[in-house]
C-alpha cells in the first residue's frame, strides 16, 4: 500500500483548523490538526495558539517519531496520538482532534455513535466507537485510539473529544463534521424513542465500501 502524502501540508493544515474554528468544531485554542507531507514527515498545528491568527510560520514539522525538524513553537500537546495514527496507517494524510459538542456527549457518557444513517456508514465504516479513558496526550491514550481506527474512520476519546482520520486533512474534517451531525441526530432520535438501527446487510456492505475506498 502507497504512503499517503499532502503536496502542500501546511497551507492544507492551516485551511483545515480555521474551519474546525469557523465550523464550531473546537473553541478556543482546543483541537489539533496534523498532515503527512509527501516527503513523509508531519506538519502540526502548535499548543495554544488560536487559529484565527494562527500562520503557516506557526506550524511545525517533526518526523515520525516525534523529533522537531522546523519551526519555532511546541507542537501540539496531542503529538503521540497523530504520529501513532500515521504510523498504524499509511494509507492516512490527515489527522484532526476536536470537541465537537454533540460527539463529545456522547465522549463523556462513554457511549459510542450508533450507525444510525446510511451516508454516514460509508463516510465513517460504521458507529463510532470509544477507545477506552486515558490522560491526554500520553501514549496509553494514542494506543487506545489507534486500536479503535482500524476499520473507521473516527473514534471517541472517552471523556476527552473526536479524532477524524482522512487521506489529508480536508477529508478528516469532513469525518469530523459526519461524526459530529450523526451524533446530533442521534441525540435528536432519542426523543423520538431511539435511533433505529441500519439493516445488517447494508452495514455490511457500506462498511466494506468504506475499506475498499480507503485502502484505494
Amino acid at each position: 500500500m502507497a504512503v499517503a502524502g499532502v503536496a502542500d501540508p501546511t497551507t492544507a493544515v492551516l485551511a483545515v483548523a480555521q474551519q474546525l474554528a469557523a465550523r464550531g468544531l473546537v473553541d478556543g485554542t482546543s483541537g489539533n490538526v496534523s498532515a503527512r507531507a509527501t516527503d513523509g514527515t508531519i506538519w502540526v498545528t502548535p499548543s495554544s495558539l488560536p487559529y484565527e491568527t494562527m500562520t503557516t510560520a506557526d506550524l511545525v514539522q517533526v518526523d515520525l517519531v516525534g523529533n522537531r525538524l522546523a519551526g519555532e513553537r511546541s507542537p501540539s500537546s496531542e503529538l503521540a496520538l497523530h504520529l501513532a495514527c500515521y504510523r498504524a496507517f499509511p494509507e492516512i494524510g490527515g489527522v484532526v482532534h476536536s470537541h465537537a459538542p454533540h460527539a463529545s456527549m456522547f465522549a463523556a457518557a462513554r457511549r459510542p455513535i450508533p450507525a444510525c444513517l446510511d451516508e454516514a456508514v460509508l463516510a465513517l465504516g460504521g458507529d463510532v466507537p470509544v477507545a477506552e479513558y486515558a490522560l491526554s496526550g500520553t501514549p496509553a491514550l494514542a494506543e487506545r485510539a489507534v486500536a479503535q481506527l482500524s476499520g473507521r474512520a473516527a473514534v471517541l476519546l472517552a471523556n476527552h473529544g473526536v479524532v477524524a482520520i482522512g487521506r489529508d486533512p480536508a477529508q478528516a474534517l469532513e469525518v469530523t463534521a459526519t461524526v459530529e451531525r450523526t451524533a446530533w441526530v442521534a441525540l435528536g432520535a432519542a426523543m423520538l424513542g431511539g435511533p433505529a438501527r441500519l439493516p445488517a446487510r447494508t452495514l455490511a456492505d457500506f462498511g466494506a465500501l468504506y475499506r475498499a475506498l480507503r485502502s484505494s
